[in-house]
């Protein structure tokens, strides 16, 4: 088995940190287009209190169940197994500064918990934001932008210290392969997202959501639109095309919080 632990310092006592974690799992895990598994239909996500309950992305006309309660202590302990056997193990202790959250994922040999690990990578920095915060996020408007870079970390500090855009997770402090990095940075209801993405610095990408995809790609055909990859999906629903000058736009469906 693969064990993975970090540990969150906040500073409110452990009742309200675990009331927090699961009441408001909502407005505290991102709240971005790649961070559901469909992002672009998503409602809301739950997670139901009590041992049996479920970890859940609510998308209306039907549930993921994406986790299983298997150990529910308000205040101390909250765990939870996942469709692939992946276990999170949530703990609250008292320190002098208010509570340590330790959060552990176990990984059984021969699967892969990548996706189901990702609550032990984010949590560290989505939590206590959203605990320094205590306000609900607004959702993302309609128009956004995707910026290329070879160098995305170090384009990103650049933009939230110089230009004091707000960063929605802690920055890498080194420059990855930028085909693999993803930085979302936030501005009122847009978010600017650093990527390699295939492109050279310059060739940014505005991103549009619309009502109906499959009829705007079909319209957008029809008028001599250049379509450079048809609709795909990771998160949220998209194509991208080129306008009449070679210059690439990425069209995305609207959903329930995002895109409206």
């Amino acid at each position: 088995m693969t064990h993975m632990t970090e540990h969150i310092d906040v500073d409110v006592d452990p009742q309200t940190a675990f009331k927090v974690f699961t009441e408001e799992f909502d407005q505290w895990w991102g709240r971005g287009p790649i961070d559901a598994f469909e992002s672009w239909r998503l409602v809301k996500r739950r997670i139901e209190p009590g041992v049996g309950g479920r970890l859940l992305e609510d998308y209306g006309d039907e549930v993921l169940v994406t986790g299983t309660i298997t150990i529910w202590e308000p205040g101390a302990r909250l765990a939870w197994t996942t469709r692939n056997d992946v276990t999170i193990d949530v703990e609250f202790a008292a320190v002098a500064a208010g509570t340590r959250v330790t959060v552990t994922g176990t990984v059984p040999e021969g699967v892969d918990g990548t996706a189901q690990l990702a609550m032990v990578r984010m949590a560290p920095q989505w939590f206590p934001r959203h605990l320094a915060r205590r306000a609900p996020t607004p959702d993302y408007g309609r128009l956004h932008l995707a910026i290329r870079s070879a160098t995305p970390s170090r384009t990103a500090r650049f933009l939230v210290d110089a230009f004091q855009l707000e960063p929605t997770g802690d920055l890498p402090a080194e420059d990855g392969d930028p085909e693999y990095t993803w930085i979302e940075l936030r501005v009122g209801t847009s978010f600017v997202v650093i990527w390699g993405g295939g492109g050279a610095p310059g060739s940014d990408t505005p991103i549009v959501f619309v009502d109906d995809l499959d009829a705007h790609l079909a319209h957008a055909e029809s008028h001599g639109a250049e379509i450079v990859s048809p609709i795909t999906e990771h998160g949220y629903r998209a194509y991208t095309a080129r306008d009449c000058e070679g210059r690439s736009w990425q069209f995305a469906q609207a959903g329930p919080r995002i895109g409206r």
